[in-house]
């Protein structure tokens, strides 16, 4: 199992939209994380696309998301 520099930097942006939604305490769209954590609208979005797969984020309606419960 390799790691390289690049995977570090997608687990570092996905740990901060992360921490950024725990945070905010509301459900928040993408727009929103990328303008509150300071990161591309890009590389919120790839992150999200993650934290929806693993199941760490949830929608409570259409557009926004919160972490999982």
């Amino acid at each position: 199992y390799f790691i390289n520099n690049k995977t570090i930097k997608i687990m570092e942006i996905t740990e901060k939209v992360l921490n950024t939604l725990k945070e905010a305490g509301e459900p928040l769209n993408a727009g929103k994380i990328a303008e509150i954590s300071g990161l591309d609208r890009k590389e919120v979005d790839k992150a999200m696309k993650t934290l929806k797969e693993n199941g760490s984020i949830v929608s409570p309606r259409r557009c926004y998301w919160e972490p999982a419960k």
